[in-house]
């Protein structure tokens, strides 16, 4: 087998006697090889250059170039301090010669070029740095430092900024550095020698790259990335540069850097320097802010270069011109901020892989992705045949017809083919990418017609007085959006409420650029908050204080099918194990909880799942949540007190959440049940006896449920319903749980049982407690003292609250709490572990308490009381009423419960409550009126 070059295209010599003489440099080489040196030698003055110079060495280069590669980064690496100019310069000659012509040839794809130029930009920037360090070592320039510390450059980090970050650099590339040192590997006091030894290491290895000696020259450095170079050293502490970035940094610099790798030096304080700008370049929500900053770069860049104009080869950058190289970039790049920090597989330096990931997510259409990419190589090739010519670090197409013909031999074509076959590639990616950056600047879509209604002008007039329009940006981005808002606003039922609905929405928000930034690029979420704001004034508050969730509904997956609690776990536990530290999870923990609320009340709100779905899926992200933030707690509680004594705890769900039903309100009712067996205390380096590490982790659990932190709380948690209530321990052990339960219990905990749930925790202890639970409830229960428990609960919550008005479904005789105090007195009853309202309804027809018509009657009744409950609930966080939720919002409570109109509606409640209580009563009056008789 060859290990030679697979040919698959040929140059052809531009100047046919140059190619003559090229092929007589080599006269052991022929067929195809004779005609590649003959065809590069007649059109490139510079490789004819090399191929003189390395006429000995390229013969067996070309038989093996695999071979001939890796002995040249051999010699580098062990090249004497006295001989690595010389040594670096013969490197880079015999490397651009044997990557010239593989890549003329076809025999490797343009990633094995610029892969291999990028590789030995990184050696040689890696071996001139450290034999400065060795150097300033031996002069003892750099304090506390020993030969020891060479391999590590003493801290030294070289990053790879822009092409050569990402592995893409062009024939003639120069390289983008910026240097920093690991400050904190020098004592305070040294810190200025220090950083002079530092800064004097970094002038001189790119003096050993960049001048130009007899040999030529190895890499044209560029330091200007670096924080605000014109007055910064060439060579900054780590932490200064962390502090720039953090206060000062620009879009641009996010955007640099999305391709910067550790490439020589310090590679590990690199990576670690790198991962501190994380939250910088990757920012928590989608940033469509980033677009216009993209644009504006764009613009500045063709005003600066003098890109702009029409299309006209001769003399075009293939660069920064119209449709070329940077355009692909900067569309890839832009996409990659605006969701990478949400997605870290979008998080990727090259420009083919990121338009691949943006495609696979969905960022990007399949065929825009293929289609730029196919461009991006082709411009690419282009690019090094224009630098190939002469070595000249430029973009541009020859401005002659002669000199183009020459990038044409190059290529194996002619110049009116070149030329044809460009103008087409170029005006492609023009377009492609053009409406992303400037939407404007497509062909106008239909004008929207407006119904002709004349808005309240003092409402209009008040909305640039507030926060988020405070701002030249922000004012600017609305008043394009505005038109299309008004527009939406009059096509409602009732424009002026739903106007009233926006200018709240809109007077609650502290910051406009990111969310109007968002609409504009997304105009489907315009028609998403009207509907919102035009219908559910609790909502529009909490999208007020909460903007970001609308990240969700564009992430694509917004309008999925329910992935379920598994998932959802899953799914949140990896996103926790990502963020460096307990509060930052928290915070993740809360982020990503608004935004699976919020679809879930955005699903609800527009039909696409009814209330008891939507009451479901509530208590099954509630479960996911504590699942997930369970094992946290516990891992940072561990830290200071050891691991959890005995076999650890678990949560168990009560009420709504064990019978796996809430509603966008709900608190949780949570018992935490502990078993540490024959464990006293734990052991940690400040350990604590069992019962007080189960009632502080127990603690710590609910306030990592229930602080408010910068994104908010999770949830409030109820822990009422433990063992002898708010007088009981706050975490309640195994062993005291069983016994309380078998001989203490009132009859209301045997009934609240009937629901209860472990929801989290460990695996075997959830395993026991259900078991009991089933088995102390098909225990054999006495009828009376259950219905006489019932009796009094119904007199006692009657005392204690009215119900609010008829739209109270909850609380009140005949309405939900009433008929769920039944349901789980039936399940007691009649020995049922069954958790749910109907269930407990049929096991009181079994136990013959009930008659099978009063539980049809109350289950449709609490199906009603349900589907307006959990409307009313997502409606408003007070009580409603027909008159204050307005027409969207009435036509939501009509379309949750199933009725026409909201009076038809209000009758219905009306009959149920009645119809309702009076079965209740018939119920439970049996045991009263016997005992009175």
């Amino acid at each position: 087998m060859s290990n030679g070059l697979l040919i698959s295209r040929l140059p052809r010599a531009f100047d046919p006697e140059l190619g003559v003489e090229a092929r007589a440099l080599f006269p052991g080489l022929s067929g195809a090889l004779s005609e590649l040196v003959a065809g590069a030698g007649g059109s490139s003055p510079y490789l004819m250059s090399l191929m003189t110079l390395e006429r000995d060495w390229l013969p067996d280069a070309l038989s093996n170039p695999d071979a001939a590669v890796d002995e040249v980064m051999a010699l580098v690496r062990e090249l004497a301090p006295d001989a690595l100019k010389p040594g670096l310069r013969q490197a880079k000659r015999r490397l651009a010669l044997l990557t010239a012509l593989a890549d003329l040839s076809g025999a490797w794809p343009l990633e094995r070029v610029t892969g291999l130029l990028t590789d030995f930009a990184g050696l040689a920037a890696d071996v001139a740095a450290k034999a400065e360090i060795a150097a300033l070592i031996r002069r003892g320039k750099l304090p506390g430092q020993t030969e020891a510390d060479v391999e590590t450059a003493s801290g030294m980090v070289i990053l790879a900024m822009g092409k050569m970050g990402a592995h893409e650099l062009n024939y003639s590339s120069d390289i983008d550095l910026i240097v920093l040192f690991d400050e904190t590997r020098y004592d305070p006091d040294d810190f200025y020698e220090a950083r002079q030894g530092m800064v004097k290491a970094t002038r001189n290895f790119c003096a050993t790259l960049s001048d130009k000696t007899a040999d030529g020259y190895v890499f044209r450095t560029d330091l200007r990335l670096r924080p605000d170079p014109a007055v910064t050293p060439v060579c900054m502490a780590m932490e200064a540069a962390e502090r720039y970035y953090e206060s000062l940094g620009r879009t641009w610099e996010r955007a640099a850097y999305i391709k910067a790798r550790p490439c020589a030096g310090d590679l590990t304080a690199g990576q670690r320097f790198l991962d501190t700008l994380r939250p910088f370049v990757w920012r928590r929500h989608l940033d469509f802010a980033a677009i216009q900053d993209a644009h504006d770069m764009r613009l500045r860049i063709r005003e600066n270069k003098g890109t702009g104009g029409p299309l006209v080869i001769p003399g075009h950058d293939m660069k920064l011109g119209r449709g070329g190289i940077r355009e692909i970039e900067f569309f890839t790049q832009t996409r990659q901020l605006i969701a990478g920090g949400r997605d870290h597989d979008l998080r990727l330096r090259g420009t083919v892989p990121g338009l691949a990931a943006l495609a696979a997510k969905g960022w990007v259409p399949e065929d825009v992705a293929q289609q730029l990419t196919d461009h991006y190589r082709a411009h690419r090739e282009v690019e090094h045949r224009i630098q190939m010519v002469h070595d000249s670090q430029t973009h541009r197409v020859p401005q002659t017809k002669d000199g183009i013909e020459r990038v044409a031999c190059l290529m194996g074509t002619d110049a009116a083919s070149l030329t044809a076959e460009l103008t087409r590639r170029l005006n492609e990616v023009h377009e492609l990418t053009e409406g992303f950056f400037a939407p404007g600047a497509g062909p106008s879509p239909t004008p929207r017609v407006e119904p002709r209604i004349e808005f309240d002008e003092n409402v209009l007039a008040r909305w640039t007085t507030y926060p988020a329009l405070r701002s030249q940006r922000s004012r600017q981005i609305f008043e394009r959006l505005k038109p299309e808002l008004l527009a939406r606003l009059a096509a409602t039922a009732k424009p002026e409420e739903a106007l009233l609905a926006l200018d709240g929405f809109l007077a609650g928000l502290p910051a406009g650029v990111q969310l109007f930034s968002l609409f504009e690029a997304n105009p489907q979420l315009s028609d998403l908050l009207i509907d919102i704001v035009g219908t559910s004034n609790a909502l529009a508050s909490y999208l007020s204080r909460n903007s970001a969730v609308f990240d969700a509904v564009i992430g694509g997956s917004f309008f999925d099918d329910w992935p379920g609690t598994k998932v959802l776990a899953t799914q949140l536990a990896e996103k926790l194990a990502a963020e460096p530290d307990y509060e930052m999870r928290l915070d993740m923990a809360r982020r990503w909880n608004k935004e699976w609320h919020f679809r879930i009340g955005v699903h609800h709100l527009r039909g696409l799942i009814g209330a008891d779905r939507a009451g479901e899926q509530y208590a099954e992200l509630a479960e996911a949540v504590i699942s997930s933030i369970l094992p946290v707690v516990v891992d940072h509680f561990s830290r200071k007190h050891g691991t959890p004594p005995g076999r650890g705890a678990v949560v168990l769900g009560m009420g709504s959440l064990g019978a796996g039903r809430i509603n966008a309100q709900s608190d949780l009712d949570l018992i935490l049940i502990y078993d540490p067996q024959d464990v006293e205390t734990s052991e940690g380096p400040r350990p604590l006896a069992a019962r007080t590490y189960y009632a502080r982790l127990t603690q710590a659990l609910i306030t990592a449920l229930t602080a408010p932190m910068s994104q908010g709380r999770l949830y409030e948690v109820d822990m009422r319903l433990r063992p002898s209530g708010n007088q009981g321990p706050v975490a309640t052990s195994w062993a005291s749980f069983t016994a309380y339960q078998q001989s203490e219990a009132w009859v209301w905990e045997h009934l609240a049982l009937t629901r209860a749930r472990p929801v989290a925790g460990a695996a075997d202890l959830a395993r026991d407690i259900e078991a009991f639970r089933q088995d102390l409830l098909a225990k054999t229960t006495d009828r009376d003292k259950v219905v006489r428990e019932v009796y009094q609960m119904r007199a006692r919550l009657a005392a204690a609250k009215s119900p609010s008005g008829v739209w109270d479904a909850k609380t009140g005789p005949g309405r939900m709490l009433d008929i769920e105090l039944v349901s789980q007195a039936g399940a007691l009853l009649a020995g049922s572990a069954a958790r749910n309202v109907a269930s407990g309804l049929e096991s009181g027809v079994a136990a013959g308490w009930l008659e099978v018509a009063d539980a049809q009657v109350l289950q449709r009744a609490y199906d009603l009381f349900w589907s307006v409950q959990t409307a009313a609930r997502l409606l408003s966080v007070t009580a409603i009423s027909a008159e204050t939720i307005g027409q969207g919002g009435a036509a939501f409570l009509c379309r949750s419960a199933g009725f026409e109109t909201i009076d038809a509606l209000e009758a219905a409640l009306e009959n149920s409550y009645a119809e309702a209580a009076i079965r209740i009563d018939t119920a439970v009056g049996e045991w009263d009126d016997a005992e009175n008789g």
